[in-house]
């Protein structure tokens, strides 16, 4: 139990630095990579207090029915973001090396856009800031919120998600796959990635099985993207 805990300590904590400096501004068009990051030339950019639904992942209507709540947190920021100028200002540093920052486009906090929306939560681990959004979003029924019972977060999702992987990987505990395409680049997917199930590992090729994200990127792949 011990070592399972570590693994989900290293693999799912942001290991938050705080900029030394003042806060940075980093202007520029966004490409989104999935509910709450955007890359903003070269900087790969995690919006502050916001979890949004991994991709892959569903919520429940009243019904029963599903939904894709992570395909619509991605459409969402893909339409307030669609050619238009970013400014992130950047607050920390996270242990994967993305720029902790909260973004606006003319005036507009996309934080507080995909909360108030009911597309994402408040990533009250690390910030209370939008739990107001996230109350109102709660009490209009709307978004993740439509489904009468509490939604899976994307944090219990990850988690459960790490659990049932790490038991069936052929490296026991290490349910990261580092997977090699057919350009030869190295992309590592994370037991919540899209093509987790049907990406096939092959050791004798090079690729790999790892106990988390940190040791994937120290070995030199990168993270899949959903978009």
């Amino acid at each position: 139990m011990a070592f399972v805990t570590r693994s989900l300590a290293l693999s799912f904590a942001l290991a938050i630095q705080p900029l030394v400096a003042q806060p940075a501004i980093i202007t520029g068009t966004a490409s989104v990579i999935d509910g709450d990051t955007v890359r903003v030339g070269a900087a790969s950019v995690r919006l502050h207090g916001v979890d949004a639904a991994e991709a892959g992942q569903s919520c429940e209507l009243a019904d029963g029915r599903s939904w894709r709540c992570d395909v619509a947190a991605t459409d969402l920021l893909v339409e307030l973001t669609q050619g238009q100028e970013i400014s992130c200002e950047m607050l920390q540093v996270d242990g994967y090396g993305r720029l902790v920052s909260t973004c606006e486009i003319d005036g507009v906090d996309l934080g507080a856009a995909l909360i108030g929306r009911g597309l994402a939560w408040a990533y009250t681990d690390y910030s209370d800031d939008y739990v107001e959004q996230e109350a109102a979003a709660r009490e209009a029924g709307i978004g993740i919120w439509r489904g009468g019972a509490e939604p899976t977060t994307p944090a219990a999702y990850r988690a459960d998600s790490w659990a049932r992987a790490a038991a069936a990987s052929p490296r026991p505990g290490c349910p990261v796959k580092g997977n090699i395409d057919r350009k030869g680049e190295k992309i590592y997917h994370t037991p919540w990635s899209a093509c987790y199930a049907r990406t096939k590992i092959d050791t004798s090729k090079g690729e790999a099985w790892f106990s988390d994200e940190a040791e994937a990127i120290a070995a030199g792949w990168r993270p899949a993207r959903p978009r």
